[in-house]
């Protein structure tokens, strides 16, 4: 296996079609965009881009992308969605870096093959004092880029009809304390400043000012329960939810590994046609399940959704809406679910149990 950055044109000419493959004809993203001639992926912000990639027998099979302020000035675009105008305005562009379009080839994921590219990242960022490097990803892989040591910190969420909806993320280089909490393999290949680290205030406040995204890693078991149980205590009496008749710390069970998203009104939660299959749970506001532009069903406190993806291991079928301001949605990880069925089967047939009672009784009141 070779890795290395992609510097010639056929180099990542063959990184574009690993992300057309991947992106466009795997998971339905940017149709609009890409190149289906040459059946590549490619945009502007390659040209001033560190892309990094690994071959296998002559295959390209995963890939990522840098870009640092201390090449070039940073895109708008990359300006606008992640929120950086805050963060330039007390750094200098050196220290701040986005890390996007990281990928592997499904045979491969699963494996330290992408961890082993982002520890040549994160070796660079040393070098060069790089302090923030951004990013964000599907709810479905929140969970996965949290143990890396990522923190959510921003108070809305990236809508995108192109990508879907992504939650954003930063990963504070040189926060070791953080990373050791969090046990993140990226131990092995950051340094340690001690004394000399650099944990900018400017990024410590928006930490400390919370973001749309309180996650069950970062939250005590009683505490996350207290938000789920208060938003779900206040069904009315006849209404069922995928937790009921669960104790406390049943609860805890199926809810480790889950987020408790805030979507604003208008937000994409769900795009046809995507290959995550994560539930939800709706715990404040309403949202829409669209197929084009009807209205096919209305979503309110204590409905499950996705979970025609997760059960039958397809696609999703319908576009999911916030219909409202104050919407809260509860994320369930699918690796989870699977995982409790295996492990814990008489809390997983109750939990599929309520859902199965929830279906069948939205397919009774649509009659």
């Amino acid at each position: 296996m070779h890795i290395g950055m992609a510097e010639t044109e056929d180099e990542r000419r063959a990184v574009y079609r690993l992300r057309y493959d991947v992106y466009v004809e795997e998971m339905g993203r940017y149709q609009t965009v890409a190149d289906h001639a040459q059946r590549m992926l490619y945009e502007d912000c390659d040209e001033q881009s560190r892309i990094s990639y690994a071959e296998i027998d002559g295959e390209v099979v995963a890939t990522a992308r840098l870009t640092w302020g201390g090449d070039a000035p940073l895109p708008q675009r990359m300006i606008d969605q992640y929120g950086l105008a805050p963060f330039l305005a007390e750094l200098p562009a050196s220290a701040i870096a986005v890390g996007e379009r990281a990928m592997v080839r499904p045979h491969l994921r699963g494996t330290d093959l992408l961890l082993k590219m982002m520890g040549g990242g994160m070796q660079f960022a040393n070098e060069n004092r790089i302090q923030l490097v951004f990013g964000d990803c599907e709810p479905h892989l929140l969970n996965l880029y949290l143990g890396l040591g990522q923190r959510t910190y921003s108070k809305t969420n990236v809508n995108s009809a192109e990508a879907g909806y992504l939650i954003p993320l930063v990963l504070v280089i040189e926060d070791i304390a953080h990373l050791k909490r969090m046990n993140s393999p990226l131990l092995e290949f950051v340094r340690d400043f001690g004394d000399d680290a650099r944990i900018p205030a400017c990024i410590q406040r928006a930490l400390e000012d919370g973001s749309a995204v309180m996650s069950r890693m970062h939250t005590t078991s009683a505490s996350y329960w207290g938000e789920v149980h208060s938003a779900l205590s206040e069904l009315e009496a006849h209404r069922i939810s995928a937790l009921d008749g669960f104790t406390e710390d049943e609860a805890a069970r199926c809810l480790e590994k889950s987020t408790i998203i805030e979507c604003q009104s208008g937000d994409r939660v769900l795009k046809k046609g995507g290959v995550a299959r994560n539930l939800f749970v709706v715990l404040d506001g309403t949202l829409e399940v669209r197929n084009g532009d009807t209205v096919e069903a209305v979503l309110s406190p204590g409905d499950v959704f996705g979970e025609m993806a997760f059960l039958l291991e397809r696609p999703r079928t319908r576009d999911v809406y916030a219909a409202t301001g104050g919407v809260r949605i509860l994320s369930l990880s699918e690796a989870n679910m699977r995982q409790l069925i295996k492990s814990d089967p008489a809390i997983a047939a109750r939990l599929l149990l309520n859902i199965s009672k929830m279906l069948c009784l939205r397919i009774v009141k649509d009659r």
